[in-house]
């Protein structure tokens, strides 16, 4: 990690300051933009050493926007998925840097490194969220005529999904005003909670046909979801967040403790702390727990808390003393229990009417954002498109030279679908390699295209 950096502070039209610092060599930028009046949002830009140049292809970006609501992706989606160090700070031979720049942003304001400066300043909606992370995209690409011309795909894990498709048409209006100087490649969506109600209702048929269920537990699964899916109809989202948390109790106890990032595994977590009225961070606490499980390698400290607030927080120098990295988190998720289980599937419907290129992707082990409740949601989509692509065969997905079935894929126009064999909720950690290939094609990266070019003139030369 290059320790000399460069700080310099920027005035904004609206008199807002932004905060901002970078490696001598320009291969890393990070920096604060204070969104609102005391309410500062962190982010963290890497550029790509494998960068290549096709003219035809541009070079792409890609915004990662972690879940939650209140998990960092400057932290967790960097160190402990997609970023060029895994949380031992030792090299990943599978980042998402191999096929384009990477954008990490602690999102919503108070994650992570982001913070506010009043606790009347948490966003408590979506909408409010993607607001705050325009202002940020114009900060960034306004500034900058390079990044200008890399088209931005938004790349959402987990509750970021509902980020990403509020963000994508707050985004485009941007663009279309002429606020925003970018280019909209597209939004992508990895096992997102786009429609709670789906979710929960897929969560007891599931579980019982993997026999992680009896009768009795898909019961009581199965009253509670509808109890969920009346409320969300009713307008009662809090009483919908806090009966979310009583069925994963409920859940939890009748599987003896089902994981819910991957119903192949054992929670570590004591289930009936889940029984009580929501707890602030619950999910975000398990999210954060569970990942770092997947990458604490022998020998290494695995401790991304002591990471982020230790050697990280001295690398980027720029982060208030007073401000240590996911402080306000519990906060961030209980501000926004009020929109947690609101569905943006009408959303999703907007951006494919506009022609934006969406993917979703899915982890076939994932409970929490199940392959059967996104399919659900999907088939509610109003977009003309939809009797097409699910009349459609899926491909097989296969990884270099190895012949194993690894996952399948269809598209029709501007909507894709990507079905992960073997990944839980974390797809990238899970499956790295077939991850990599999808986020290849799925940016169109010039990196992909040279990838298939020679993997297919070394198939026509072999003997």
């Amino acid at each position: 990690m290059e320790k000399l950096c460069v700080l310099f502070l920027v005035s904004l039209i609206h008199g807002l300051i932004a905060t901002a610092a970078r490696t001598q060599n320009e291969s890393e930028a990070w920096g604060y933009v204070e969104v609102r009046p005391k309410a500062h949002m962190f982010w963290w830009l890497y550029r790509s050493p494998y960068r290549v140049e096709i003219s035809s292809k541009p070079w792409p970006i890609i915004l990662w926007l972690q879940g939650g609501p209140g998990a960092s992706g400057v932290g967790l989606g960097n160190f402990e998925e997609i970023g060029p160090l895994d949380v031992n700070l030792k090299p990943r031979n599978s980042t998402w840097l191999r096929m384009a720049d990477l954008l990490f942003v602690d999102n919503p304001v108070g994650t992570g490194f982001s913070f506010v400066e009043e606790s009347n300043l948490f966003v408590k909606t979506d909408e409010e969220a993607a607001t705050d992370l325009t202002t940020l995209l114009k900060e960034i690409f306004n500034r900058n005529e390079s990044l200008q011309q890399s088209p931005l795909h938004i790349v959402a894990e987990s509750y970021g999904g509902k980020f990403a498709v509020t963000l994508g048409l707050s985004a485009l209006k941007a663009i279309e005003a002429g606020k925003l100087k970018v280019k909209l490649g597209g939004v992508i969506l990895g096992d997102t909670w786009i429609s709670p109600e789906d979710f929960v209702l897929s969560w007891g048929p599931l579980l019982k046909d993997v026999s992680r269920l009896d009768n009795n537990g898909l019961e009581m699964a199965n009253s509670l979801a509808q109890k969920i899916k009346q409320q969300i109809r009713d307008g009662q989202y809090v009483s919908a967040t806090d009966s979310w948390a009583v069925l994963e109790g409920v859940i939890s106890r009748s599987s003896n403790s089902v994981d819910f990032y991957n119903f192949l595994l054992d929670s570590g977590m004591d289930p009936v702390s889940l029984t009580a009225k929501l707890l602030q961070g619950i999910a975000m606490k398990r999210y954060i727990r569970y990942l770092s499980t997947l990458s604490s390698s022998p020998g290494g400290n695995g401790d991304i808390n002591s990471l982020m607030n230790g050697v990280i927080k001295q690398k980027l120098k720029i982060i208030p003393e007073n401000i240590s990295w996911g402080g306000q988190s519990d906060e961030v998720f209980s501000n926004l229990a009020g929109d947690f289980m609101r569905a943006r599937i009408d959303e999703v419907d907007e951006l494919l009417a506009k022609g934006v290129n969406v993917t979703v992707y899915s982890g076939q082990l994932d409970l929490i954002c199940a392959t059967k409740g996104t399919e659900a949601w999907i088939e509610k989509l109003k977009w003309e498109g939809l009797p097409s692509f699910l009349k459609m065969d899926r491909s097989p997905l296969y990884c270099g030279d190895d012949t194993t079935t690894r996952g399948f894929t269809k598209s029709y126009k501007n909507f894709h679908f990507y079905w992960i064999l073997g990944a839980g909720h974390f797809v990238p950690v899970d499956q790295p390699c077939i991850a990599l290939n999808m986020v290849g094609a799925i940016t169109e990266s010039p990196a992909a295209v040279k990838k298939t070019e020679i993997d297919f003139l070394i198939k026509q030369t072999k003997p």
